[in-house]
């Protein structure tokens, strides 16, 4: 049963990489280089119309896309791995919460920071653009930061305590983007803990390395 991903380093496929190792389920790469418009060319807006990254392709042939949709879709057909907490628990909820918060908030200021372009057509107008996605961006980060119950030392470095699940593969994922990686330690410390407890998980370790460098 092997999956089929489109993807890119350092990118939203990573997220959904990161999940399949800690499932364990067998995953064939398909690159699509951001750095080249791959995302728009024919021949991937036929998998995906948006011209986005990450596709999953499942065994049985379904295209899934968007990052969240793929990382829920992967928890409900594999749950012995235990990657969300189950219908009825107020774990869910949480890890729900703040998942939705990451897609919804900070994500689209990623798009305004590496594609000014498509939000003006003046170039005088993209720094401005940019700067200001950075810092609303940001202040989502810092919204997790004071909210999302993270604790200071201790043990249990993960969005809902001890227990590990997608919530913290994704926003780790995500935190590594507009200077996150340099950013949080100073500003969000918890974040960047939660980020170096996901990037030290033994089946996540080499595939963030490979994304992302050394944690």
């Amino acid at each position: 049963m092997t999956y089929l991903l489109y993807g890119d380093r350092g990118s939203g496929s990573a997220a959904v990489e990161m999940a399949l190792a800690e499932i364990g389920a067998p995953c064939a790469l398909r690159a699509v280089p951001l750095e080249r418009e791959a995302q728009r060319a024919a021949g991937h807006l036929r998998l995906n119309p948006m011209g986005r990254i990450p596709v999953l392709v499942l065994p049985d042939g379904t295209v899934v896309t968007e990052s969240l949709a793929i990382l829920l879709t992967l928890c409900d057909r594999h749950p012995q791995a235990a990657l969300l907490p189950p219908p009825g628990d107020s774990a869910r909820a949480t890890a729900l919460r703040w998942m939705a918060l990451a897609a919804g908030e900070f994500y689209p200021h990623v798009t305004r920071h590496d594609y000014p372009e498509r939000f003006s057509p003046d170039p005088a107008h993209w720094p401005a653009i940019r700067a200001r996605a950075v810092e609303m961006g940001r202040a989502a980060w810092r919204v997790v930061e004071e909210h999302a119950g993270l604790r200071d030392g201790g043990e249990e470095p993960f969005l809902l305590g001890a227990r590990f699940s997608i919530a913290d593969i994704y926003l780790a994922v995500l935190s590594r983007w507009m200077g996150g990686a340099a950013w949080l330690p100073g500003s969000c410390p918890r974040m960047a803990r939660l980020a170096r407890a996901v990037a030290a998980r033994p089946a996540i370790a080499p595939v963030w390395e490979r994304h992302f460098g050394a944690a």
